[in-house]
């Protein structure tokens, strides 16, 4: 919720406020990616009732002897039997992008890039839908590929508008902080201020 941390940042008691918020977000209101992962489902389940619904109109319209019927009753239960394997996997997918998203936003500067990134066949989702495997594979990224992800001292230092003083690091830095410093009649030093 970087967006609620944004717009809160200069209110007193923000940590307490924002938790307040985040909990009764949770308990009366459903996430993005959950609503997605759901409306997404009922689509899939729409239509599978389509098709089974046209299966019927075809057994009931047709003419053939029994045999022939219970052959198209065989081929027809393979068939949901591969469309529901296949709704199953897809709905895994879309349940392990959204967690992944979900995991690195606002973390990352490219959450797509990041995103592939991840392998999805390490990552298992309980029965509570808490996702296993995922947090090890970040923290791998955050080590190897650091440039990836947003440091919260650039981002702090990004939302303060106008030049930032001793931001180097370096000692070639001092002297045109200090000599920046004396021209706008500041005090130089280590001290910083």
């Amino acid at each position: 919720m970087e967006w609620l941390e944004k717009i809160l940042k200069d209110v007193e008691n923000k940590d307490e406020m924002i938790k307040s918020i985040k909990d009764g977000i949770g308990k009366n209101f459903v996430s993005k990616e959950d609503f997605n992962t759901k409306n997404e489902e009922v689509k899939t389940l729409k239509g599978q009732l389509k098709d089974r619904d046209d299966q019927l109109g075809k057994l009931k319209d047709s003419n053939g002897d029994i045999q022939d019927l219970k052959d198209q009753i065989e081929q027809l239960q393979k068939d949901n039997l591969e469309a529901n394997e296949k709704y199953q996997s897809d709905l895994k997918d879309l349940t392990l992008t959204n967690a992944i998203k979900l995991a690195i936003a606002g973390k990352v500067h490219d959450e797509d890039l990041v995103s592939g990134l991840i392998n999805k066949s390490n990552v298992v989702i309980d029965e509570s839908g808490k996702v296993i495997g995922l947090d090890d594979q970040i923290k791998s990224l955050q080590e190897s590929k650091a440039f990836l992800f947003k440091s919260t001292e650039d981002d702090k230092k990004s939302d303060e508008p106008g030049f930032k003083f001793g931001t180097g690091g370096d000692k070639s830095n001092q002297i045109a902080d200090d000599a920046l410093r004396a021209a706008f009649g500041l005090s130089t030093g280590k001290d910083g201020n």
